[in-house]
């Protein structure tokens, strides 16, 4: 389904519904196919650009992170390939293979909730949760999603910030023990759409 929309347009509920559809799967692609085809390296569609909803730019990029609504399994085996070899290729190459069996099959058992991860004294940070909402621009190929968003600060020992954790441990070994994760829920009804010529 394809809708050309603007920023100042309001979505009805099943509108909106399938926007959100329509961006999770496509996000389940562009995911497959960095996994498959490009070692993992996160594609621009999956690094969006963060605005203000003025439009004031915050961030030419983050790479955010698909979470599944049931996180728990994804935890439990990202934490086990992370932690099962110190060897930082192996791990990598693991998770890849985790990632492209089947991971991104399923669209609808992803939340549209997106996740990233941030260094602990990051001030991205700070400006975002001040803020408590953005503009997330998403572009690739001929697709471009604006989503505005809520922003929060996920705990430590909440489940959106293990899953994106030890997501993040899989590829970087680096990853500091305080980072901290943001969740970013898109507001459906006024997300924008559109397909470039």
């Amino acid at each position: 389904m394809i809708m050309n929309m603007s920023d100042n347009t309001v979505l009805l509920q099943p509108q909106a519904d399938a926007l959100r559809q329509q961006f999770v799967g496509w996000q389940c692609r562009l995911r497959q196919l960095a996994v498959r085809s490009a070692g993992g390296q996160p594609s621009e569609g999956m690094r969006p650009q963060v605005m203000t909803l003025a439009e004031e730019p915050l961030a030419a990029a983050i790479t955010v992170l698909l979470i599944p609504s049931e996180p728990a399994q994804t935890i439990k085996q990202f934490q086990y390939q992370a932690l099962r070899t110190l060897d930082p290729v192996e791990r990598y190459h693991q998770g890849l293979e985790y990632l492209a069996a089947n991971y991104f099959q399923r669209p609808a058992e992803f939340s549209d909730a997106l996740t990233a991860l941030f260094a602990p004294d990051a001030a991205l940070v700070a400006t975002l949760l001040r803020l408590g909402q953005c503009r997330l621009v998403f572009e690739q190929y001929r697709h471009c999603y604006r989503l505005p968003c809520s922003v929060e600060e996920y705990p430590p020992a909440d489940a959106r910030y293990l899953a994106s954790y030890w997501h993040n441990r899989l590829f970087n070994p680096n990853v500091p023990a305080r980072a901290r994760v943001l969740g970013f829920r898109p507001e459906w009804s006024h997300a924008a759409f559109v397909q470039r010529e």
